[in-house]
């Protein structure tokens, strides 16, 4: 059976992400937390990262199985 899809990881992570960065930019964190909410912003960026190269890579597999390119047209070629 098929693995179920990435997106849900990817979207939950992206918005633990989008968080952090609103915690970070508003700079009322002591220095220990903000370390720590930069360690994982790093992760979840690469989380990130990762399942969007997956993602691309499966777009070119697909998009270069399904774009069969037709061969020279030969007169000769008669299938009759």
């Amino acid at each position: 059976m098929d693995k179920p899809a990435k997106a849900p990881d990817f979207e939950k992570a992206l918005g633990e992400l989008e968080k952090l960065v609103e915690r970070l930019e508003r700079g009322d964190l002591p220095l220990d937390k903000a370390l720590e909410a930069f360690e994982r912003g790093v992760a979840l960026t690469r989380q990130c990262q990762e399942a969007l190269q997956a993602a691309q890579a499966k777009v070119e597999i697909l998009a270069n199985r399904d774009s069969a390119t037709p061969g020279p047209f030969s007169p000769d070629d008669d299938t009759e």
